[in-house]
């Protein structure tokens, strides 16, 4: 009989729908050499040929990068779950893992950018590639900042906001939907506008966590 792959006791059940697929599914990995690091690479590799084919623009492509960029947002989920359920955790893992989710999502609005750009005829120097890369760099100032914020208050600090099962970042499943009916360029302009201002609103957040941290250190210093 084949021995049924044995999980960590004590690890909590995941909390988003997707979580919990991922979980069954990188079960029978626990006793393989697929590491988490493995898996984090393959979404990296999706996430970017999604990017890839939203940067070419036209129906069939967007769709395609739609497409990709969704599965590269469902395998995210595998690292985690799998370094949780195995114990193959480690500090390099979890920085190549956030590494990634912050190309991936750079090259995202990007990507979007681009291809309005080249089928509009515009070239590449055109706005909707600048409000691309505006909401890109926006993206990658909160990935760094909940970075530094989760080393100063862990993960507690960085929780997403979830209801039903689901987190806030799964309202990219929903990209299909904007490419299917060429809502791209509404997209565009929403996320060059929020992304900043959710960047700004993650700033007063570091900041908050940052004057609360130096306390806490000041004091283990005297007592050290």
């Amino acid at each position: 009989m084949n021995r049924r792959p044995s999980i960590r006791p004590n690890v909590p059940a995941p909390r988003t729908w997707d979580a919990r697929l991922a979980r069954r599914l990188v079960t029978p990995l626990i006793d393989t050499r697929i590491t988490p690091n493995h898996l984090t690479t393959l979404r990296l590799l999706i996430g970017v040929a999604g990017a890839l084919c939203l940067a070419r623009g036209g129906f069939v492509s967007s769709n395609a990068g739609a497409f990709l960029i969704v599965l590269s947002n469902f395998v995210d989920h595998t690292d985690g779950e799998l370094a949780r359920i195995s114990g193959k955790t480690s500090r390099i893992g979890h920085l190549y893992d956030l590494a990634s989710d912050a190309l991936v999502t750079v090259l995202l609005f990007l990507g979007m950018g681009i291809g309005m750009s080249t089928v509009g005829g515009h070239g590449l120097v055109a706005l909707p590639t600048l409000l691309g890369a505006v909401a890109g760099v926006s993206v990658a100032v909160i990935f760094f900042l909940r970075m530094r914020i989760e080393e100063m208050a862990g993960k507690a600090g960085t929780k997403q906001a979830s209801a039903g099962g689901f987190e806030t970042e799964d309202v990219l499943y929903l990209l299909p939907l904007v490419t299917l009916t060429s809502g791209t360029s509404l997209f565009i302009i929403a996320a060059s506008i929020g992304a900043p201002l959710f960047a700004v609103w993650v700033m007063i957040d570091y900041r908050r966590v940052s004057r609360r941290a130096q306390p806490a250190a000041q004091s283990s210093q005297v007592m050290g």
